[in-house]
């Protein structure tokens, strides 16, 4: 019987194999559900689930509905105890792999390659990028910074300008492009360089003086890591 375990490293060598250049990202959080891998390519987000041997259909079509949301294509690995049912389960649109075990090696196979996820909303996809993700779009599409407004509602500015100001395609390249240069190992550093950039750019554009003074202690307390000192209890004698 064939794990998750056991099918997930020979799954890489063999997605690698069909797609060539690929970056995989593993559990990543889609909605309420988990998305077992996400592959970049050079063009698509593709969202694949695992359905071993050893699991079952139960939580199957709410998860469809989640990856569904988020992803260009969506695929479903299965064992070979579902092989010939999964087409039940998922639609048209899915692609399908099966694994079976051939001598001591995962063997895979297409038994249905993916099309395009015509429920995906940009939106969606947008999100999946962090904010200085974003504004790394925002300069080369050359649109306001909106410095002061929210994720969402970069978001929504990026998409609205598709097709008629940013071309689909080149978008969907820049995001691929983002997400292969992504380094995880710098998640924290890459996040706060960009809000201690905004905060001073808030600092030097502030006319109010107390509202400025705030934020230059916000800067200050940034910089310095500071964590407020919990008070001490004295010691009753």
């Amino acid at each position: 019987m064939l794990r998750d375990k056991d099918i997930r490293e020979p799954l890489f060598d063999f997605l690698e194999e069909t797609y060539g250049k690929i970056r995989i990202i593993e559990e990543k959080t889609m909605g309420k559900s988990r998305a077992d891998v996400v592959m970049v390519t050079s063009d698509s987000i593709i969202g694949l689930e695992i359905k071993s041997d050893a699991d079952t259909y139960a939580r199957l079509s709410r998860q469809v509905k989640d990856y569904d949301k988020f992803y260009d294509r969506n695929i479903v690995v299965v064992g070979t105890s579902h092989a010939m049912h999964i087409e039940e389960h998922v639609p048209d649109h899915w692609g399908i792999i099966t694994v079976e075990t051939v001598g001591d090696e995962c063997d895979f196979y297409f038994l249905r390659r993916p099309k395009i996820n015509p429920k995906m909303a940009l939106e969606n996809k947008l999100r999946i990028l962090w904010r200085p993700e974003l504004f790394e779009l925002q300069q080369i599409y050359e649109m306001p910074k909106y410095k002061d407004k929210s994720k969402d509602f970069v978001v929504s500015k990026l998409a609205e300008r598709v097709p008629e100001k940013i071309d689909r395609d080149d978008l969907d390249f820049h995001i691929s492009r983002i997400l292969f240069e992504r380094d995880y190992t710098k998640a924290d550093e890459t996040l706060n360089e960009y809000r201690k950039g905004e905060l001073q750019k808030a600092i030097e554009q502030e006319t109010d003086p107390e509202r400025k003074l705030a934020l230059m202690v916000e800067q200050a307390e940034k910089g310095l890591n500071f964590k407020p000192r919990k008070k001490r209890r004295r010691r009753r004698r």
